[in-house]
């Protein structure tokens, strides 16, 4: 690989590994998804580092654990400086009478300070700009101080908070940060890649993430163009499964679990389609052949399985079943990766900046856990993968994964979770407490591995294990950079 191959990232929000037509789903309408799946590599067993955005996009990028980078929960107060909210949407924000669509902003933002959540940790976008790319974001941050081009950005186009309306968002432009108005999210996000590709050096090698929010909720039909939420108006959405709610979760009628499913589906086909308009115009102008072409999520995401509507949060004690940790993935690069291909293996999030590092000729950081899979850019289809383990996981709850078990132990309340993998795919008889002693030899073994890694792999002023973390959000720097103060919502 002599010439540096450009690098496009697009990143979903919330989205399972079960929802594209290309992993089995039957219902969904992802052509391009599948499109892409078939022109390049499919990895089936991908994990996030931890089933919530925010640490799990640090992780991304920093390639360490959220208990050695420090975001622990999805990032609620430090997106931005209040100042850099326009005049007339403050206006708003102060207005007890105003519509409905100002009070999400209103909440996260109104008196916000800007935190950069990971200053200090050098990511894979360094890297990269230190090796000559021109570096561009469109869309989701949602690791503080989002009015600020960070981390090797220079093209740099955000929204302000980490969830927003569909059709109401607040944006970066012309200096501030406005709400835009009849505009759906995902066709500026989209605009605003493509203005990157026609604005860019064009003598210099590129790396763009387009960070859609979809498919996030909300998903009443309001939040989503008809043309895709009536795609599924007579959907019988039976490749979901329909059972009674989880007993750490909140229950829900059969209507709200239609039209959840309704709205989830609409928003992931919407993306799919603008994820068309990217893939075309790389192909209109020569670029498709020298770009490395990666989709993924940033955690996966339960809508109904075990009777959950959410992710890692979705229940308190926080989960990490597989449907919320198992993401998707799958890279195509035309001069390297054979269409069709599929990675066997476990490979995790925590990955992709070792893959990274060797395409410029880095060496990672010591304590960075991953495993470059950069071979696959030499035509090599991976049969086993590096690791046979994957780590994850959420506050005060680990997770360790092989092929044929999962472990999950909390540290601070509820239950710990033991599954054979092999009998039990579906993870739906806990073996935990059961009395067969092989099993317990098995947990023993597999608790003893985890201790042992993280340990390895862990600050102790952000131990996760050390922190009570609800799922409600995280509101300040942990430990010392903290200055001692409370960084979890209750």
């Amino acid at each position: 690989m002599t010439k540096k191959p450009n690098i496009v990232m697009v990143m979903a929000d919330d989205m399972g590994f079960w929802s594209m037509g290309c992993t089995g789903n039957r219902e969904i309408r992802t052509p391009n998804l599948d499109r892409l799946a078939g022109e390049g590599m499919l990895f089936p067993d991908y994990f996030c580092t931890s089933p919530v955005c925010s640490p799990a996009r640090a992780s991304i990028l920093s390639g360490k654990m959220p208990s050695q980078h420090g975001v622990q929960d999805w990032i609620s107060r430090g997106h931005i400086n209040y100042e850099e909210v326009s005049p007339s949407l403050r206006e708003k924000h102060s207005d007890p009478n105003a519509s409905w669509e100002y009070a999400w902003s209103r909440e996260q933002l109104k008196g916000d300070k800007a935190i950069r959540y990971l200053d200090g940790f050098r990511t894979y976008t360094e890297m990269l700009a230190e090796h000559g790319y021109v570096c561009g974001l469109s869309g989701k941050w949602h690791l503080g101080d989002a009015a600020c081009p960070q981390k090797g950005f220079t093209y740099w186009e955000p929204i302000a908070m980490g969830g927003d309306n569909y059709y109401y968002p607040v944006v970066w432009r012309d200096g501030q940060f406005d709400m835009l108005r009849d505009t759906y999210i995902t066709n500026h996000i989209t605009e605003k890649a493509l203005n990157f590709l026609d604005i860019r050096e064009k003598d210099r090698p590129f790396y763009l993430s387009v960070h859609y929010t979809a498919p996030h909720s909300p998903w009443e039909r309001g939040q989503h163009p008809g043309e895709f939420y009536d795609l599924y108006e007579d959907c019988s959405f039976t490749e979901t499964p329909n059972v009674p709610h989880h007993k750490w979760g909140a229950p829900y009628t059969q209507e709200e679990r239609r039209n959840r499913l309704r709205g989830y589906y609409a928003a992931v086909s919407a993306m799919d389609s603008d994820i068309g308009k990217i893939v075309s115009r790389l192909k209109a102008e020569g670029l498709w052949e020298d770009t490395i072409f990666i989709f993924t999520a940033d955690n996966g995401m339960s809508m109904g399985h075990h009777g959950i509507f959410g992710k890692g949060n979705g229940t308190f004690p926080l989960n990490l079943y597989d449907t919320a940790v198992k993401v998707p993935m799958m890279i195509t690069y035309p001069k390297g990766i054979r269409g069709g291909s599929i990675a066997r293996g476990l490979y995790s999030h925590y990955d992709l900046l070792p893959t990274i590092a060797e395409l410029v000729g880095e060496t990672p950081e010591p304590d960075c856990p991953g495993h470059s899979f950069a071979e696959i850019f030499r035509g090599q289809v991976p049969d086993g993968g590096k690791a046979i383990v994957v780590y994850d996981e959420y506050g005060p709850a680990r997770m360790i994964r092989t092929e044929e078990y999962k472990y999950i132990r909390r540290y601070l309340g509820g239950e710990d979770e033991f599954y054979d993998l092999k009998a039990d795919p579906n993870e739906e008889v806990n073996l935990a407490a059961s009395e067969d002693l092989k099993v317990q030899e098995r947990i023993a073994a597999l608790r003893e591995q985890l201790g042992q890694w993280f340990a390895r792999y862990s600050d102790p002023d952000r131990d996760g294990t050390r922190q009570v973390v609800y799922g409600h959000g995280q509101i300040a720097l942990l430990g010392k950079d903290g200055k001692g103060q409370e960084a979890f919502i209750q």
